[in-house]
Parts: structure tokens; sequence; C-alpha cells
């Protein structure tokens, strides 16, 4: 969840490498730093009109949000509906949104959230600090008829909330340095109107929040509507609220093709996200270079595509097998083939922006004939070289699965591959009810938002690997805590370390997310962040980098600046 609940299997896929394309993002000019194509030309924003956006996936289980299980698709559907306290900017802090401040006290024990005055929820309310606090009780599990799952564990080390007029005052059992991070939790925490978190009939289905749209219908599985906000609290350049267009629907298409295919359809989607890097590199990105398509990618804060491997089950539970599988791939072959070469490989969880990025933190390299003796020696000793790999039915998912078993079978293990949906892949790996399976997961920002997947206790359902590594613990302890940059950077990096070390995961490349939209739909990123007084005309551009929205595109982007051509 900041956390992130973008634990999907990994969506990256082509069928072959193309000998004509770039063999990376920054040559191709698909990166954050090369911007959003068509931008820069647009002109001034117009307001008016329905954006259309393709998403991968509905939330089967709603969008109760301290209950929700929301991927990347329920992030979107987050941004339309909510606001959450704290935001990222483009330095990778996080600065108040909802809230006007959030402040410790000397030795990050007791964190003040001051609010922002005159904010109305959709039902007319008033947001107030007694709101924002039982919204963080019922993150936590402290509020009665909300009974949350993943956020328990997440928000642990919170010992209490009072409100202090204005202000929700929270202390911390230990002190957290990072705790503006988990009031975004990858735009998870949204801040709900009391109607909503006391609904005890339709929580999931009654969405109330502060955000830029209002929530119309939901049809599960099909699409989610919302109407402009007429008293959103951001005013635009112009002097009227944020958004610029006039309603928003969310269209549940997860396949990639038929995502591409509505984008180019007159009555389909004129916005799509995708993280299949051989349809950005190719297909999307010949589109953009013909002026159809205007288009955002962003590896900044990039989510590792990965095989978790169930480590409290044969045969991953012996470190022999995690090494023959790492060691039996050649992942920068896989990676030309399934990806043309175009992401970032990678030998750890945290992509080169991160603090804890260390360039080789000594995983396992390619050595087919040492992943042979591996597998020899695990089945001498009486095990099966075998195990079953779970995997979305996504076309190019599918086809990353085949290529890992294929490697594995050439170093003596045989792979049976069972396909789920994304809905079922997360209770599997909640419950551990799994060998392996390909997963993307861990976006960037503070590395302590990781404590609470990779921490190893009995009581934790969301360590989904199932380790309990003495010295991750220990480390993920000191992180929290710690409060020099750089002892804290050298901790994340022996965590980075540790894992090489135990295999937990079997590391692929950093996957790289694209927003797509029609030729005469601009401004993806959004606004700049807003200042002191956003009731006030926001600027349309600045110069503060505090302000500077953030470009990593992992865990979904504001919807406030997008316009449409009129």
């Amino acid at each position: 969840m900041g956390l992130s609940f973008s634990l999907l299997a990994a969506g990256c896929g082509g069928t072959k490498a193309n000998e004509d394309s770039t063999k990376n993002l920054e040559d191709a000019e698909l990166t954050a730093d090369a911007g959003e194509s068509g931008l820069a030309d647009a002109g001034d924003p117009q307001r008016g009109g329905k954006l259309v956006y393709g998403v991968e996936a509905d939330s089967s289980a709603g969008y109760c949000l301290p209950e929700g299980q929301l991927a990347i698709s329920g992030m979107m559907v987050v941004r339309a509906f909510y606001d959450t306290l704290t935001v990222p900017n483009s330095e990778g802090d996080y600065v108040p949104y909802l809230a006007k401040s959030v402040t410790p006290n000397d030795d990050f024990t007791e964190w003040t959230i001051t609010i922002r005055d005159g904010i109305k929820f959709h039902d007319g309310t008033d947001l107030t600090a007694e709101v924002v606090k039982n919204n963080l009780d019922a993150y936590r599990g402290a509020y009665e008829g909300r009974s949350p799952l993943l956020f328990t564990f997440v928000l642990q080390n919170i010992d209490s909330t009072t409100v202090d007029g204005d202000s929700v005052v929270v202390k911390t059992k230990v002190p957290w340095v990072a705790f503006p991070a988990f009031l975004y939790s990858s735009s998870r925490m949204g801040i709900m109107a009391q109607a909503q978190l006391d609904d005890a009939d339709d929580c999931q289905g009654n969405l109330i929040g502060t955000g830029p749209f209002t929530f119309d219908k939901w049809s599960k599985n099909d699409k989610i509507t919302g109407t402009a906000n007429p008293d959103y609290w951001q005013t635009a350049p112009d002097g009227k609220p944020y958004p610029y267009v006039d309603s928003i629907e969310f269209r549940f298409l997860p396949d990639g093709d038929v995502r591409i295919n509505s984008l180019e359809s007159d009555t389909g989607a004129n916005i799509i996200h995708t993280s299949n890097a051989e349809d950005i590199g190719n297909k999307l990105k010949d589109l953009r270079d013909d002026g159809k398509v205007n288009m955002l990618v962003s590896e900044d804060s990039a989510e590792p595509a990965f095989i978790q491997l169930n480590s409290t089950v044969p045969p991953f539970d012996d470190i022999r097998m995690r090494k023959a599988l790492a060691m039996g791939a050649d992942r920068n072959e896989i990676n030309d083939l399934q990806n043309d070469g175009l992401p970032t490989v990678a030998d750890g969880p945290f992509y080169k922006d991160s603090i804890g990025y260390v360039e080789d933190p000594g995983f396992p390299q390619y050595d087919q004939e040492e992943a042979k003796k591996l597998v020899q020696e695990y089945v001498a000793d009486g095990g099966k070289a075998e195990f079953a790999l779970n995997s979305t039915s996504d076309t190019s998912t599918l086809r990353l699965a085949e290529l890992i078993q294929q490697r594995a079978q050439q170093v003596g293990v045989k792979v049976t591959i069972v396909q789920r949906d994304q809905a079922a892949l997360i209770n599997d790996a909640i419950g551990k009810e799994y060998q392996a399976m390909v997963f993307r997961n861990y976006p960037g920002g503070d590395p302590d938002i990781n404590y609470v997947w990779w921490y190893g206790a009995s009581t934790n359902p969301v360590n989904f690997g199932g380790y309990d590594d003495p010295v991750i613990n220990d480390l993920l302890d000191q992180g929290r805590s710690e409060t020099d940059p750089d002892k804290r950077a050298q901790i994340y990096q022996d965590i980075n370390k540790e894992f090489a070390k135990q295999v937990w995961s079997v590391w692929a490349w950093f996957t790289p997310w694209a927003i797509v939209t029609d030729a005469d739909v601009h401004n993806i990123l959004g606004p700049p962040l807003p200042g002191d007084d956003p009731s006030e005309a926001g600027d349309a551009t600045t110069d503060d980098p505090a302000r500077q929205p953030f470009t990593g595109l992992a865990t979904g982007h504001s919807l406030i600046g997008l316009w449409i051509e009129q």
C-alpha cells in the first residue's frame, strides 16, 4: 500500500525481440524527463468533455477504502473520488494535500496533522479533524464497524489518535520518520465522509469523498462513473474549481490489446494505462510519433516485476531451489524476448532513484550449469524438482509464465502454469496458497513503506513470501526510526543485499508505466501541487520543486488537470 497493493501480476509482454527497436527507454524518448508528447504545443486548458479511462481491472472487493484490496485501477478510482492527506512531489518528499501541515515532535513519536479549512465532502458535510481521526482509526482497525485486514498491519505503529481543535495528534509506539508517506499509502488512504465510514450495508459501493468527481454509479466489472465536483477545493488558474472535464468514466478492460483498440476507436476510451513494455516501445510509440496519441512514460520509482516465491512450502523453502531458479534463466534475454529489452533489469527491489538502490547487491547471475547442479543436489536429498506457477490469463503475462517454464525445464525443473484472475491471485498470496507466481509490487517512495511486505511474522498475512528473515526484520526496525539520512540509506542498502543473499524473490525488471491519451487530451501529470490557499486561483506553472507533481506512475496520477480540446 504505500505500501502498495499494486501487487498485480506482472503485465509486461511481447512475443519476440524487435530487431529494429531502441534498446532502452531513454534512447526511445520514453521517460518522465522526456515529458508528455503534445503538451508543449497544446495551448491553454479548455473546459468540458468526458474522460473515458480504460483501466486494467475492477476492484472486486469494492471501495470501502480501509477494507479494500486496491491495485493500480483502484488507485485511479481513488484519485477521482477521494483525496489523501499527503501526496508525493517530484523530489520524493510527501507534502500536505488535504492536510494543511503534517509536523513531528523532536523525536518523531508524535505527529500533528492540521486540516485545511473550508473543504466539504460530496454529501455537503465538512472535512473536520474528527472525521479524519475516525478515518485513521478505521484504517488501523480501531473504529467500530470497520474491519480492515491489510492496513491493520500497515499502521500498527500508531499508539493513539486524538483531536486537538483543527488538528489530529498521532502518537506512535516507536519513532516514525516516514509517517507522512503512510498518510498517502500509494494513494489508497483516501479520506471518506462520515456517512460512508458508518455505512454498515454498502460502504464498498457508497463512495463519498472530497475528490474532483462525485460518484454516480458502479457497474461491477464494467464501469464506474462520476461527475465533476462543482465545489472542489482546488481552484484552477481560470478562477474556477478543478477539474476541467465535466465527467469521468472508468472502463474495466483487463486485456491490454482491448485497451489499445478502445483508445483507437472513435467510441472507446480517450485515455488508458499500460505496463506492456513491448506495446509502449512499438505500437504506442509509433502512434505517438505519428501524432495520433499523446503519451507519458515513466520508470521513476518503478515496481519490480518478479517471481514471488512461497518460502513456507517446497521447493522454495530450500535456498538451493531459489538460487537454481534465479540462475537458470538469462534475465536479459527474457527481457529482450518479452519487452524488446526496454525496461531496466532488476537485481533487487529498489529502483535506482531509491536510497536503497545498490548497483550490484549480489543477486545470483545467470549460470545454467550451476543451476543444474543445485537442482540435482536437491533431488538427491529427496526433494521434488517441480512447482506450480500462478499467472493471470492476460496474454502477455502467460507468455512470461511460459518463458519461465521453459527456462526452468532446461535445468531439470518441471513447471505447471495455473491461470488465476487478479483477485484470486491476491487471495492466494494472502493465504500462502501457491508455490510461485508472477508479480509486480514495491513501488518507490520512502523504503519504510515496504515494512509491511517484508517484516517476517506469523501474524502478518502480507509477507507473501512467508519468510521470517531476522536480518531484514532488524534492519526494518532500524530504518523506521533512524533520522540520519546517510545511516538510513545504508540500512536499506543492506536490506537489498540480504534479499540478494537469500533469494527470497527472483527479480526480473522494473515496470515502466505509460499513460496514453487521444491527441486532443492533455496534461497527464496535472498542475502544481496546492499552495497555502488552494481556494485562490493556482499557478499554471511554478519553479518551486516542492510543488511539482510526482513523476512516477506506479501509484496512479492526478486527474484534476486533464483537459480535452473542444
